[in-house]
């Protein structure tokens, strides 16, 4: 009796995008396997798109997408939840909408299923929610849930949120000029460049739904009892050190499967292409990978520009090219000759398994947008890369992989001015050049940095298990 007690049971609750699903889907794994309970929860609509995903799915609405991990001994349950939109509303042409959705009605739905679930045998004792939402604290509270909030970017880029109040003090946002003097007052943080703020901090209107979201999320993290960073200490020390300082903060980076999910549990909204066999047919290292992940950001004209530079660079390439939900079909068309030009170099799929594609040894190079996952995974890999970031948190993470780690060029050094002779010429720089040679000897050292805290006794394994000790402390103190 007293053992199961002390077990905690945790319900999990990522942001509904494919970025946060597949970190929280590898947490909640890694912390079943150190004796959690865990009740996932996706929403209804993400839940419908990974069923969609599968091949041969059986489509049926009470598809456990965890029922493999059970198998294999994980107490793993798996829930649905309405986002309080219609299964057809397209989420991502009508963001505002959505956004204002997951501020006022969202909350209601996760409320009446965390109360249902502490009526459940065994209770939950802990809500594990993403950061970004808007009302983990105030859920945490009513319930008396110790509340874990977890972080799925880098640490650097929460502590720039979370110290909201400085920028507008000194009038580096929120006013309708903002400054472009150096930021050097936020705890933690190096000196940076306006510029190099996340996308939604160098607007000047901060009125929209999604900087709403932004005050809410930081107002309900800072009444949580712990927080999860998926990065690692000794990347981001000085960033987690100044949270440490005001609350639990725990690296316990890199948060990937050690080999790809696929067969195990469903982690992607869309069918993936096997580029294995294609990859086998290449040598080592001479194989550029391209994701975007979303296409909703690039330009006509970016995207022209860049096809024309990989043709210049004559490198051998992957291109996942993803149906996106916004303006794909206006933007993401070839140039003229394109495809007939590259048939024996490149290949071009909607989409694929990142981390497969990246562990294999004919990929030396990732054009990437900057997503946090990707570049994790990238370093994980020992992939360099070439970044060319789109908005929100990609531009501040472009910073640390390319001005802080070394392990990255951009695609182009004017802002937002891309152009096909300087996307060739970055692209041979990262694939043959001298450059590319001093970026492998650093991606190895980084790649080292991760697989030392994933140790037995490294940094992001000591974390995870003093987080788990304080869980259990606070469950036994709260009971």
């Amino acid at each position: 009796m007293e053992e199961n007690q002390s077990k905690p049971h945790a319900i999990m609750v990522p942001l509904p995008i494919q970025g946060h699903v597949i970190p929280f889907t590898n947490l909640a794994m890694k912390l079943a396997s150190n004796g959690f309970t865990i009740t996932f929860v996706n929403t209804k609509c993400v839940h419908r798109q990974l069923l969609k995903s599968q091949p041969n799915n059986n489509s049926g609405d009470q598809d456990d997408i965890f029922s493999k991990v059970r198998e294999s001994g994980l107490d793993i349950r798996y829930t649905t939840v309405s986002d309080g939109l219609p299964l057809a509303f397209n989420r991502f042409q009508n963001l505002d909408q959505f956004l204002e959705c997951s501020l006022h009605v969202f909350p209601a739905h996760v409320d009446e299923l965390v109360g249902d679930l502490v009526q459940s045998d065994p209770s939950i004792s802990c809500l594990i929610a993403d950061t970004y939402h808007c009302w983990p604290a105030t859920i945490a509270n009513k319930y008396n849930l110790v509340h874990i909030s977890f972080w799925t970017q880098p640490a650097l880029v929460f502590n720039i949120y979370y110290h909201l109040d400085l920028l507008i003090k000194n009038g580096h946002f929120g006013s309708q000029d903002n400054r472009e003097g150096t930021i050097d007052y936020i705890p933690g943080v190096k000196a940076i460049e306006p510029k190099d703020l996340m996308s939604n901090l160098q607007e000047t209107d901060i009125s929209t739904p999604m900087h709403r979201v932004i005050y809410k999320a930081y107002e309900e993290v800072k009444g949580a009892d712990f927080i999860l960073c998926n990065t690692v200490q000794e990347l981001e020390s000085e960033s987690l050190s100044a949270l440490q300082e005001k609350q639990p903060t725990y690296a316990i980076g890199p948060v990937l499967s050690n080999k790809p999910t696929k067969g195990m549990v469903a982690t992607n909204l869309m069918s993936e292409f096997d580029c294995t066999q294609w990859l086998h047919t290449k040598p080592h290292g001479s194989v550029l990978f391209i994701s975007f992940g979303s296409y909703g950001q690039v330009t006509k004209n970016d995207f022209e520009e860049i096809a024309h530079g990989l043709l210049l660079s004559k490198v051998s390439f992957i291109w996942v090219l993803r149906p996106d939900t916004t303006s794909y079909d206006e933007t993401c068309i070839m140039p003229v000759g394109f495809e007939d030009e590259t048939k024996d170099r490149g290949l071009m799929v909607p989409w694929c398994s990142q981390i497969e594609v990246l562990l294999h040894p004919a990929i030396g190079g990732f054009l990437t947008h900057c997503g946090w996952n990707s570049i994790l995974e990238s370093m994980r890999c020992g992939v360099p890369m070439l970044c060319f970031p789109l908005w929100t948190d990609q531009i501040t993470n472009r910073k640390l992989v390319v001005d802080d780690w070394g392990i990255g060029l951009n695609l182009c050094d004017t802002v937002k001015l891309v152009t096909r002779g300087e996307v060739g010429e970055k692209i041979n720089r990262l694939m043959c050049g001298d450059s590319g040679d001093g970026l492998q000897k650093q991606i190895k050292k980084v790649r080292q940095t991760l697989e030392d805290a994933l140790a037995v006794n490294g940094s992001s394994e000591r974390n995870l298990s003093q987080f788990i000790c304080g869980v259990k402390e606070k469950i036994r103190t709260r009971a």
